[in-house]
């Protein structure tokens, strides 16, 4: 039976899934990556980690997966493609021979705000065509600082690759190719499929230093001899390309068709759906990602989502919490439920704080008011996306620690009254192994889908709600205008 391997690269570890063509996981494993993974002694601000010790926890984690192949009944044979997802926006100089030269620069590393600025300038025509705005979280501003603070390094660079790529390429030998995915936030052109010309005519980068683009789930190679041996993998297996660790969390969600859209409810909020056509937001809150099949994938990621309830809440008996909280639903209460300064989706206002509009609540109702916020702002930004012309349907999944509360679950059903639903498999490792399927033994990636994605658990909203929770949102959305927040 054809199995197929997905490997993600978070923030905090090394994840791998190895499932069958039916979306059956037969094994997988987890390393948490130790604190030594991240520079020490940077600026505010710089974020960046060794990717050296990204290999040596793949390495770890495969060792394990393949034991729990063979322990299945399989044989590593059984292995068909092996694909690879990480994070947006990570990048790093290579030499010839795929050594870095550099600390990757992490996706959420802000020093690039100056540059960000001239690239805004630069690409103008760019960002108006593709709807987005490049922050200094986007890879293309890094490769300018880099540039521009460490030429001695760049000038021994044979490329500079994203996360996914590095890790693609210790298994190829090939560190040369990347996806459209994980090129976006390089400055990649998705509707022409090329990169543009500003990156060299007005940035003075080489576009030589980038790599060549395909689409994820194209090949890109076979495991290589030095590799099999480093990993057990079977030499010559299928290695195609990858993609962000976001788009591969989306498509282990199952959302496959036009007006189908996921919402990951995270440290923080990530909407994204499928639209048949682009849609561009002048402000920059949302940007289409490109599919694997060639649909648009709007979305946008905010700075609200379970992150609150850890910070106001530590320590807190949350299953406890959650079973009152469907008693206490609505509150009547409204919460920006915001504990970091700034807000990125559904407005951008880097000066936005968060708000409770009422004082001394006791502990359970408080909770529950930040359930409803974060589900009240999830509703915003699907509002948000309506309003600039992308279909959103009846159906939202929904993944990420978020759904892991049915209780939290209803409450967002019932502000949005919408049916949610929650895949089997959530993680961004079954989106990799579903692309490392989409070409290999499926014709596309909208049936390796149909084929692999299982639903868990339906959700609709709650009869005789509607009328509360309309007035409860209206009464948030005034709270936040009365605090200047989204005006």
């Amino acid at each position: 039976m054809p199995l197929f391997l997905g490997i993600d690269i978070g923030t905090q570890g090394v994840r791998v899934i190895c499932c069958d063509q039916t979306g059956n996981v037969v094994a997988g494993g987890s390393h948490a990556f130790e604190p030594q993974v991240n520079v020490a002694g940077l600026p505010p601000g710089w974020s960046e980690q060794y990717p050296e010790i990204w290999w040596k926890l793949v390495i770890e984690t495969l060792a394990d997966t393949l034991i729990g192949i063979k322990a299945a009944g399989y044989t590593l044979n059984d292995l068909c493609a092996i694909s690879v997802d990480s994070t947006s926006g990570t990048v790093l100089p290579v030499d010839t021979n795929g050594n870095p030269l550099h600390p990757a620069l992490m996706y959420n590393d802000s020093r690039a705000s100056q540059e960000a600025a001239l690239c805004n300038k630069a690409g103008q025509d760019l960002c108006n065509a593709l709807g987005f705005r490049f922050a200094s979280s986007f890879a293309l501003p890094k490769i300018l600082w880099l540039l521009r603070n460490k030429p001695h390094i760049m000038a021994k660079a044979h490329k500079v690759i994203h996360a996914a790529d590095f890790i693609i390429g210790k298994l190829t030998d090939n560190f040369t190719i990347s996806d459209y995915s994980n090129a976006l936030k390089t400055g990649y052109d998705l509707i022409n499929l090329k990169w543009p010309d500003f990156i060299s005519n007005k940035l003075a980068i080489d576009t030589a230093l980038l790599p060549d683009i395909i689409r994820p789930g194209d090949l890109i190679g076979a495991v290589s001899h030095g590799c099999s041996a480093d990993t057990g993998l079977p030499e010559g297996c299928p290695v195609v390309a990858g993609l962000t660790d976001g788009s591969a969390g989306f498509l282990a969600a199952g959302a496959s068709r036009v007006g189908e859209w996921n919402s990951t409810v995270g440290t923080t909020l990530v909407i994204r759906g499928v639209s048949e056509h682009l849609v561009a937001d002048p402000l920059g809150r949302l940007y289409c990602h490109l599919s694997p099949d060639g649909h648009w994938l709007p979305g946008g990621a905010g700075n609200v989502g379970g992150e609150c309830l850890a910070k106001i809440f530590p320590g807190a008996d949350y299953e406890a919490l959650d079973r009152t909280a469907l008693e206490l639903s609505p509150t009547g209460i409204s919460v920006y439920p915001l504990v970091r300064k700034g807000e990125r989706f559904p407005f951008v206002d880097s000066s936005a704080n968060g708000f409770v509009a009422a004082e001394n609540l006791p502990n359970d109702i408080l909770y529950t008011a930040y359930l409803e916020g974060v589900a009240f702002v999830e509703r915003w930004c699907y509002e948000l996306v309506e309003s600039l012309g992308a279909p959103v349907g009846n159906v939202i999944y929904t993944t990420g620690g978020g759904a892991k509360s049915q209780e939290w679950m209803q409450i967002r059903a019932d502000v949005m009254q919408r049916e949610l639903v929650k895949p089997q498999v959530t993680e961004s490792a079954m989106g990799a192994a579903i692309v490392a399927a989409s070409r290999t033994y499926f014709t596309d990636c909208s049936e390796a889908l149909t084929q692999m994605v299982k639903m868990d658990i339906r959700v609709s909203p709650r009869s005789g709600m509607n009328e509360a929770y309309e007035k409860a949102y209206a009464s948030f959305r005034i709270e936040c205008n009365l605090r200047g927040l989204g005006e």
